[in-house]
């Protein structure tokens, strides 16, 4: 294996990190939506994250319907984040595809 490289995110007046190991994850600028629900509660749409480890696809029954999704791990501790969206079924659910599911019970804030 080879060494880990991480992306640190500066210039943002907030960062979301993992919780466990403080690695940066997003910014406040990439958040789309706090308005989902993950596993463990409340969680949040963002266009851009790093740092994560990208598990295989595969297809899950969500309360918006049938979507293909990729769970997301810390590059740094390995942890559950959430997910990605890789496609939606339904037309209306399209523009999460591509957009990255972050549960805020598994995020900590760094404010600037």
């Amino acid at each position: 294996m080879g060494l880990i490289y991480r992306r640190f995110l500066d210039g943002h007046s907030r960062v979301y990190c993992c919780s466990e190991c403080k690695t940066h994850l997003s910014h406040s600028e990439a958040l789309m939506s706090k308005a989902f629900q993950g596993h463990h509660g409340r969680a949040w749409l963002f266009h851009d994250v790093v740092n994560i480890i990208q598990g295989q696809p595969q297809d899950r029954p969500m309360t918006t319907g049938q979507h293909t999704v990729c769970d997301i791990f810390c590059i740094n501790c390995q942890a559950v984040l959430g997910w990605k969206y890789e496609k939606a079924f339904e037309e209306d659910q399209k523009y999460k595809e591509g957009k990255f599911i972050l549960e805020r019970s598994l995020l900590c804030e760094v404010s600037a």
